[in-house]
């Protein structure tokens, strides 16, 4: 899935995604954005019924200082029950910041064609600020243009810390496409009223 948070996306269909998510909650969900300010707004209003689901995980991405530091506080602003930060790629170092009410981190190093490089003591940094912040820390990879030949160990082994996951009852499956069915119908009368207003 995309962005849904995105502009283009309508209030109403991250609405019914929402709705999805909190119905089939035999599933965990991570929802990643780069538009904070929009999953502010959205999760202390209209999907504020979604923020509380534990089994909704809500993040935003924190690539440097100048742009992705900033998303944390309007994550911290929600009442998401999790809320992670996608820390990857990585590309400088992010010195000390606040983890307050932050569930996960997720570290990595910028990979492909053309990938800047990734420093250890930056990485460092941020595993060191998770440990006295009591939050856990994963390890993604280093990246590089082979980031398999770079692995993914940090001093010596690797970190697949995870936030406590919640275990719900998988339903039959006549439920789950029953479910399916209904949320379908639901979106498509929700985006045929909303484009039909533009």
């Amino acid at each position: 899935m995309s962005d849904l948070f995105q502009p283009g996306v309508p209030d109403s269909y991250a609405e019914a995604v929402s709705q999805v998510m909190v119905s089939a909650n035999w599933h965990t969900y991570q929802v990643l954005t780069k538009r904070a300010e929009r999953l502010g707004k959205l999760l202390n209003s209209h999907l504020r019924f979604a923020a509380e689901q534990p089994h909704i995980w809500w993040g935003v991405s924190v690539e440097d200082k100048k742009y992705g530091l900033p998303r944390i506080e309007h994550l911290q602003s929600t009442p998401a029950s999790v809320r992670f930060l996608s820390i990857e790629p990585l590309l400088e170092d992010l010195g000390e910041f606040d983890l307050t009410g932050i569930n996960w981190v997720i570290v990595g190093g910028e990979s492909g064609p053309g990938a800047r490089p990734l420093k250890k003591r930056w990485v460092v940094s941020i595993r060191d600020q998770c440990e006295s912040a009591g939050v856990p820390f994963f390890f993604k990879q280093w990246g590089g243009v082979r980031k398999s030949r770079n692995g993914r160990k940090l001093d010596g082994r690797t970190y697949d810390e995870y936030p406590i996951r919640r275990q719900a009852e998988v339903p039959e499956k006549s439920t789950c496409m029953e479910l399916a069915r209904s949320f379908l119908a639901s979106a498509r009368t929700s985006l045929r009223l909303e484009f039909a207003t533009i």
